[in-house]
This record gives structure tokens, C-alpha cells and sequence, in this order.
């Protein structure tokens, strides 16, 4: 499984942004995709996740403003972002896990795409 993310870059606090992850090599039909990032100093966290019924999940602190989507091949993730803070600077990381978020035998991560939000 390869994962490549695109999409980061620099924004201004209240704009928009949105990341891409092209996944090849997915032969397993129940899996989980998601978003996680890691800002400077903190541990990585769940940003959104998706599984393969289209079932969402997002953290608190980004539901109403983020949107997570994925095609129905499973090969492309894609994260909307919407009236981003500056807090959500990070490296952001799409995953992919065979099985569910919470039950799985193997995950695989992308390379990480860097978002920074100026205020």
C-alpha cells in the first residue's frame, strides 16, 4: 500500500484548504481511512476518519469546519478544510487500516503534508 498526500500548504486563519491522499495497492476490501496530524511538540492525533460504508468520525475540534470524504474505489481521501485557526498547524497524515479505526492487523501512513494558518 502507498499513500500520497498533496494538498498543504501555507493559509490565512478563516480560510480554506483542501488535502488529497492517492492510495495504491489496497487490495483489502474493510478498512478505515483517516486523517491524523502532529503539530510541534504534541502527539499525533485523529483529525477525521472514514470507513469503507462512508461512516464519518471527526475530533472535536475540528466538526462544523472539516469534512472528510473518500471516492467509492477507496483510492483517493480527500479533507476539506474550511475556516481554519491557527491551531490547526500541522503535518497532517493520511492512514489507512485494515479492519476498523479501533480494530485492525495493519496500517499503513502517508508521507505527511505541512499546513500552517497565519493569524
Amino acid at each position: 500500500v502507498q499513500l500520497q498526500a498533496s494538498g498543504g500548504g501555507l493559509v490565512q486563519a478563516g480560510g480554506s484548504l483542501r488535502l488529497s491522499c492517492a492510495a495504491s495497492g489496497i487490495t483489502f476490501s474493510i478498512n478505515s481511512m483517516g486523517w491524523y496530524r502532529q503539530a510541534p511538540g504534541k502527539q499525533r492525533e485523529l483529525v477525521a476518519a472514514i470507513a469503507e460504508s462512508s461512516s464519518t468520525d471527526y475530533a472535536d475540534s475540528v466538526k462544523g469546519r472539516f469534512t472528510i470524504s473518500r471516492d467509492n474505489a477507496g483510492n483517493t481521501l480527500t479533507l476539506q478544510m474550511n475556516n481554519v485557526k491557527p491551531e490547526d498547524t500541522a503535518v497532517y497524515y493520511c492512514n489507512v487500516r485494515r479492519g476498523n479505526r479501533w480494530y485492525y492487523d495493519r496500517q499503513y501512513w502517508g508521507q505527511g503534508t505541512l499546513v500552517t494558518v497565519s493569524s
